[in-house]
This record gives C-alpha cells, structure tokens and sequence, in this order.
C-alpha cells in the first residue's frame, strides 16, 4: 500500500515536484487507502482506429440526434461488449436524454438605436445570438439596454450587480469572466484569476433570466473569454441542443447572445460611456448598473426538434463491492458542422481530439480494466451525450443517476487528449478541491511524472467539461490534463501546441484525424488515467471534497442520508 510517509518521503527526495502548485495534500488530511497499481495493458491501436472512426466525415461532426450518433453509440456498444463490460443500464448499454433542437434563421442585423441614431451589426460578424424558448418566431424590439458589469449575484461574497436596477423586459450588456480574472495570483473576492462558476457564461444567462431581462448580450474578449470569435461563431451557428423543460421550466430570456468587443464599445460610446472605464468601475464590489438610454432590436425565425439522445454506459461488476462505483466519463458528441467552414469549403467540425480521443479512451480503459481482471468496486464507462450543448447528458445522468450517487467513490473525465509528445508533468485542473488529489499523487509517484497547476485558470476550465455536473452533485471528480513541459522542447513546445490548437482547430473544421500523430504522450496519460481509477476500485476508501469546498456540503448531506453508500 502507498501510504502517507511513502509519499511524503517521495516528496522529500524530489521525486514528485509540483512545479509551484501548492501541495495538493494537506497535513490534516486523512490516511486513505491507495493500493499500489501495477501498469495496464492499454492499446495504441485501440486509440487510433476509434479516434479515426469517430472522426471521419461518415459520423458527420457527431452532433447528437443525427446520423452521426447513431453510428457512435452503434461503435461504442459493440466496443464495450468486446472490452468485456455488461451492459450498463439494465439490460440496455443507453440511457435516453431528452432534449429538443432549436435552429435559428433569418436573423436579422442587430440594431441599437436612442431614437436618432441607428447601429446595425451583422449577424455572425458581429453578432451572435439564440433563444432558449420554444417559439417559432423570435422579436427583440426596441429592448432598454442596461450594463451591469459582470452579471453577478454572489450574496455569499456580498456581492450584485443587479442590485437597485429593473432588467425585467430589457437587454443586459454583460462582461465575460468575472471581476478580479487579471490578477496575478489566486486570492481575491472570486478567486483571483482563477474562474469561478459566476464567470461562465451559462450562469451569466441563467442569472439574467432569473432578474426578468429579455435579453443578454456577453461582451467577447479574447483573453477572458479564453477563446477567439470564430470559436463563438462556430458554437453558436446552426442547431442549438436544450434539456427538454417539462411542464415547468425555468425562467428564460428571449435571446442569449454575444458581440464582440469593438461592437460593445461603440455602443458605449454613443450611450455617451466608456468601455474601459465601466470595466474598471465594475471590478470594485458596490459597481451600480448603468441605464444606457439605448434600445436593442432584432429577429430570427426556429425551427423546433424534439428527440432523444443517448449516454452510453458499460460496467465491469466489482468483485467484493460491485455495488461501490467509480466513473470514468468522456463524452461522444462534438458540434456536428461548423459555421463558417474552412477556406477549403470544409464545413464538418470532425471532433478528433475533442472528444474522438477522450471517447477511444473509455473503450482502450474498458479492455485494459477487464484484462487485469474484476476490481474490488465496479468500474462504470459513461460515455455522454451533448457536452457542447452545456453538459446535458452529464446533468442528466447526475439527476438521473443509474447508479446511485451515494454509492459513487468517484471519477475520472476525460476531455481532448492533445497530441503533443510526451510530457514530464499532467496539468491538473481544479487542484487542492478534494481528496482525490492522494490518489493522484500516488499515480504520479508510480508513473514518475509531476502535476503542475492549470496555466489558465482563468479559462475556467473545472466549470466547463462533464465532471463538472457530477460535482454538483457532490461526486468527487479528477479532471487531468496532458502537461505542457514536454521532453522534446521543454514548456515553450509545449505551450506552442496547444496555442496553435486552440487558434486554428478547436471548436472547428480542422480538428481532424492524422495518421502521422505521435500517440506515445496520449499512452503516458492513459496510463496514468489507468492507475487512477483502479485506485479507487481497488481501495475501501471514500474520498470526499475538502473542508471549505463548495461541494463539501452536498456530499456530506448525501452520505448522512444514504444507508449503504458514502
């Protein structure tokens, strides 16, 4: 067993380094129980044929509800079954999510007006919006515009941006990210630079909705928002997949948009503001919303879907606690096209590193699993549906869980394995949250490799891929990346990949299958992924989420109720 003093011995000779992240194990923190793993039997040709497969202009981009997702969950359920799972939902390998496809167009301009000048701004260029509500028609008209700063309401840390002012009917101009994302470290009144769930943009709308706006309109900035325009445009072109409502849903604005940045500030300036100033002023607690004197309008015509789509599940029974469950997740769907298409004419947005690779992973997992034979707990592979839609097949199963919560050890997600090489360190997204981090270095202690902290914290990045829905439901989940200090050409090839990754294939056309991609970094990462997860399987410990975290209280609420679990 790996326990405590190894590690910290471990760490005393310098063999786990964290490259300035704070220590993720604290000195109260309780002994578990990690086992020692040995190394898994994972298939480079596994990964290689069902990434191709996933991303071959046949499966069409993977937009859940079409072809393409019949052909994966087909592939998925005949890998599961070969890799030696049982089918993990009863009889059947699926869980049905419903949802329902919104398809906007004829969209018009938008047009700010304060009756006697007119701004009009290009759908797609300029502009970008959707609506969540099932209408056929959409008509913003003549919408008061109103900025409120980053569009929080955090009564816990004393703060709202919404405070003294009546949205109810009109259109809120918002900033992206929240309101201390420059600083240089971690410590601030929402985590410093660091995101919080209050920057991202889902809340943002949800918030809007909930103050009675008609509108939202998030201000597009490169560096918060961690991504480009063309990733907005692309994302938010074409079909729009929702949870389906039920009888009684919850409060929705009439459109959810962005534009971009010069836009805003034009718009500003002929409401007589500053751009940067209000940015300033909205940084500091106590910021008051402006009334711009402006109007907003547009419109768009919806096309409306109902369908089901489906999450995947196989599970590899435990052999003494096969009712104990620990996750692995990926999920399968990607944006099926984009818009606009590559300069080539190529308008299917492939999907091969995010999420073909992620979504090879539980499959090369599952066969490796099933090799070193049965461990203690039941391992569950759950590949999910429409994570770019919001992680809606995640949410749902976390609410509609198969398996029963408080019965979950734990997980491992799985997001966009980047080719890149091998690396010396993993990137650790959301470190020092719970007390998986142990496990964690027990596997970076056997894999002789180093955790470094997210580069980006600003990005959000906890808050953005499926283990996030289990969070908050008070699952503990690993969410790790492939590292940056590559061993061929240190962090600055490292960072030059991902870089060139994110400005000219994410979320776009040309994200697509190489035959000449060197898979040996992906190999040293499933690995690792590998030892985590029969960790847990193997150990009779229950993690749980760390003092003060804001997940903490649910779990420790579920355990309290839950007779054989947690």
């Amino acid at each position: 067993m790996i326990k405590r003093a190894l590690m910290l011995a471990s760490l005393a000779a310098g063999a786990l380094t964290l490259s300035g992240c704070e220590d993720l194990m604290t000195e109260s923190a309780p002994e578990l129980d990690i086992p020692e793993i040995a190394a898994g039997e994972i298939s480079q040709e596994t990964m290689v044929d069902i990434t191709r497969q996933l991303s071959s202009d046949e499966f069409g981009g993977r937009m859940p509800g079409t072809k393409g997702e019949e052909l994966t969950v087909a592939l998925l359920t005949e890998r599961f079954a070969a890799a030696g799972l049982q089918p993990g939902n009863g009889d059947s390998w699926v869980q049905e999510v419903p949802l329902v496809e919104i398809t906007g167009s004829n969209f018009a301009p938008l047009t700010i007006t304060n009756g006697e000048t007119d701004l009009v701004y290009d759908y797609g260029s300029e502009w970008t919006g959707v609506t969540y509500r099932e209408d056929a028609q959409t008509q913003l008209a003549n919408s008061e515009m109103v900025f409120v700063g980053y569009g929080i309401n955090a009564p816990e840390r004393g703060w709202n941006d919404y405070e003294g002012v009546d949205v109810e009917g009109k259109t809120v101009v918002i900033l992206v990210n929240d309101p201390d994302w420059e600083s240089e470290g971690l410590e601030g009144p929402f985590n410093g630079k660091a995101m919080t769930f209050y920057g991202r943009w889902t809340y943002k709308y949800e918030e809007a909705a909930r103050q009675g706006a008609a509108a939202a309109l998030i201000v597009h900035d490169t560096a918060p928002a961690s991504y480009g325009w063309n990733v907005v445009e692309s994302s938010w072109g074409g079909p729009q997949a929702y949870a389906a409502r039920g009888d009684n849903p919850p409060p929705m604005t009439l459109v959810n948009g962005w534009v971009q940045k010069d836009v805003a500030g034009e718009i500003l300036a002929a409401a007589g503001q500053d751009l940067d100033a209000l940015t300033k002023a909205a940084k500091t607690k106590g910021f008051k919303a402006v009334e711009l004197g402006m109007t907003a309008s547009t419109s768009f015509q919806n096309s409306m879907r109902s369908f089901k789509s489906q999450n995947v599940i196989g599970v590899l029974p435990g052999s003494e606690a096969p009712d104990e469950y620990v996750l692995y997740t990926a999920h399968w769907d990607h944006l099926g096209t984009c818009n606009p298409p590559a300069d080539d004419g190529d308008n299917i947005c492939n999907g091969a590193v995010d999420n073909a690779t992620g979504t090879a992973a539980l499959v090369a997992l599952a066969e490796a699993h099933s090799k070193a034979g049965a461990p203690k707990r039941s391992l569950v592979f759950l590949a999910v549906t429409a994570e770019e839609s919001g992680l809606l097949g995640a949410h749902y199963y976390a609410t509609n869980p198969v398996f029963p919560l408080d019965q979950t050890v734990g997980g491992v997600n799985m997001d966009a394995f980047l080719i890149a090489g091998p690396s010396k360190d993993v990137t650790v997204v959301g470190p020092g949250k719970s007390q998986l981090d142990q496990f964690l270095e027990a596997a970076l202690v056997a894999d002789g490799r180093v955790a470094t902290p997210n580069p980006n914290p600003e990005a959000g990045y906890y808050y953005r891929s499926d283990h996030f829905a289990f969070a908050k439901q008070g699952v503990p989940m690993l969410y790790v990346d492939g590292g940056e200090d590559l061993i061929e050409g240190g962090r600055e090839a490292g960072k030059a990949i991902s870089e060139e990754y994110r400005a000219n294939r994410y979320h776009g056309p040309k994200d697509e299958f190489d035959e000449n991609w060197d898979w040996s970094g992906v190999m040293a990462d499933l690995q690792l992924m590998y030892r985590l997860g029969r960790m847990m399987a193997m150990s009779s410990s229950w993690p749980n989420w760390v003092e003060g975290d804001e997940f903490r209280a649910i779990r420790d609420e579920s355990c309290a109720a839950s007779a054989s679990g947690c």
